[in-house]
């Protein structure tokens, strides 16, 4: 039979994406037709087709499914689907969790369960990595890993006469990018538009929403840069209630991507198209054919994230340095792994810095290997702070910048709110890519209900959205309980929630915690008010929600 292999992840912050791609590069050094996609990319109802499938899930919040396994989920759930189905299947899974969590590794034992529930065969026992281990979760995958491969070459040996490809041979890349001629006409402007909505906006079709507004809501004296941004979604078809979030596509800031650029030697005005090197491979998301250097650079490499131990590992079969290759293998051994996490983990170096300190391997890494070696921006999810019932055909969101020292002497930045805090929309059109996704909290629909809100710091922004939403439809019963350093300096929206006291249409507890000698936070103040909550909770029925 051909020797087909299927890895499928479900992957929220890119770790079992990670190690689902590990799996394939150690599939195809065993000579298996390797495919690695995303659960939600593939047919389920083909499962009964597959002979040999790996699963890799991380489990998220309180034991959910990450985003992209939530529709497989739903189906693998379905009462009718016979007992027997998947008799043909030999499974593994191998969940990534955080035992700090009560529901460690919820979704890979379900998973499990479930696939024998319907027939399934499984290898091994299901592997349960931790984040909380000193060595990460490949304390467990390593030798997890090892066991896998001698069950499935036991099942299916190698064919006679191939060897098991070695490390020091360097795989082919996932694409080869064709540089353009330097004279080949530009292509037509209308590529890098997004065309009109054919639906609502979603990560592959990200609505381009302009910057209305970017103000800062702290003190300029504060420690703590805070900005309310207003967008316009006039036309995307974008509808959203009170709890939903938003997703936004960042993109690195044009002085890394020039040195970027200068680091691997790359011509930023460079344009290419990009080729698979496997038939069959989809190009990759959100990248226009043809496309330059500066913009895949700018919108698609991740350089400012810290990089992980896959990264050392292709790195050092570029290196022409003896001395940065045996430090670059350290760091991708398992025993170089505590090593790796006080180079790169706890000072939070990112990408860029890590190639800074390798410059001979740097300038001699290929460009056909930058999809493989660097991965994609995430999208950044914020709670909207603003409701369309108050604010028709725009949008709000209230953003803390990420800033903060480590033993590096550079500040660490976030990419997303750094980048945002960055936009001025009185310099012209300011687009960010955008799309919003259906929030955790629900708000009640019975106008009667109380709704008890704890949001102290920016985590009073899905409250702004559903105190605004519940005085547009007439409901009473909004209490509020706010908590941040200063009366003077963080108190986001101050002016607002006193107007609405004034009208009589919220209740509003405040905790500075600096304004006096002994600290007062919203749980002191929920203390103090341990009458009128009960009462909300007990005569009232109310709901209480807590953001921070």
């Amino acid at each position: 039979a051909e020797r087909s292999l299927l890895v499928l992840f479900g992957s929220q912050t890119g770790t079992a994406q990670d190690t689902a791609e590990r799996i394939g590069r150690e599939a195809k050094r065993r000579h298996w037709r390797c495919r690695v996609e995303a659960l939600d990319s593939c047919d389920v109802a083909n499962l009964i087709h597959e002979p040999l499938v790996v699963f890799v899930c991380a489990t998220t919040g309180q034991g959910d499914p990450p985003d992209n396994m939530k529709v497989f989920w739903r189906f693998l759930f379905r009462k009718s689907l016979p007992a027997g189905s998947l008799c043909q299947l030999d499974f593994a899974v191998l969940g990534l969790g955080d035992s700090s969590y009560p529901k460690f590794n919820f979704i890979a034992k379900k998973l499990h369960k479930r696939l024998l529930q319907l027939g399934g065969n499984p290898l091994l026992p299901v592997a349960l990595g931790d984040d909380q281990h000193d060595l990460g979760p490949d304390a467990v995958v390593d030798p997890w890993l090892v066991a896998l491969w001698d069950k499935i070459l036991a099942l299916y040996p190698l064919p006679p006469g191939l060897e098991i490809i070695s490390p020091d041979v360097r795989l082919p890349p996932k694409y080869t990018l064709h540089y353009l001629p330097e004279d080949s006409p530009p292509p037509d402007s209308d590529l890098l538009q997004p065309t009109a909505p054919r639906a609502a906006p979603c990560e592959l079709h990200p609505f381009s929403a302009r910057v209305v507004s970017n103000q800062r809501v702290t003190a300029q004296s504060h420690f703590q840069d805070v900005r309310l941004i207003e967008f316009d979604i006039a036309g995307s078809g974008i509808t959203f209630s009170a709890g939903d979030v938003v997703m936004i596509q960042p993109q690195n800031c044009p002085e890394d991507v020039q040195q970027f650029c200068q680091l691997l030697r790359l011509e930023p005005h460079r344009r290419f198209v990009l080729e698979p090197t496997e038939p069959g491979t989809p190009l990759p998301p959100l990248l226009p054919q043809p496309c330059t250097i500066q913009y895949l650079v700018t919108h698609y490499l991740d350089i400012s994230c810290v990089p992980r131990r896959s990264f050392f590992e292709l790195l050092a079969s570029f290196s022409t340095s003896e001395l940065e290759r045996e430090k670059l293998q350290e760091f991708s051994s398992a025993q170089g792994q505590e090593e790796l996490f006080s180079y790169c983990n706890r000072p939070r170096r990112t990408t860029l810095e890590a190639l800074w300190d390798f410059p001979h391997t740097t300038c001699a890494i290929p460009a056909d290997y930058l999809l493989d070696l660097i991965p994609r921006i995430r999208p950044r999810a914020f709670s909207i702070a603003s409701s369309m019932l108050a604010h028709p055909e725009r949008m709000q969101i209230l953003v803390a910048v990420v800033q903060y020292k480590t033993r590096l002497s550079k500040p660490r930045q976030g990419l997303c709110s750094t980048w945002l805090a960055s936009l001025n929309p009185e310099q012209g059109d300011v687009r960010v890519p955008l799309w919003v996704k259906k929030g955790g909290m629900k708000f009640p629909a019975d106008p009667a209900t109380p709704v008890i809100m704890i949001g102290p710091g920016t985590g009073v922004a899905p409250f702004r959205a559903a105190i605004q939403e519940r005085v547009a439809q007439g409901c009473r019963g909004n209490c509020l309980f706010f908590g941040c350093r200063y009366k003077s300096k963080d108190f986001y929206c101050q002016a607002e929630w006193e107007e609405l006291v004034t009208k009589g249409l919220l209740t509003l507890f405040t905790a500075f915690s600096r304004d006096q000698e002994e600290k007062v936070y919203v749980q002191h103040r929920i203390r103090e008010n341990g009458r009128l909550v009960w009462e909300l909770l007990s005569t009232g029925n109310a709901h209480v929600y807590l953001a921070g």
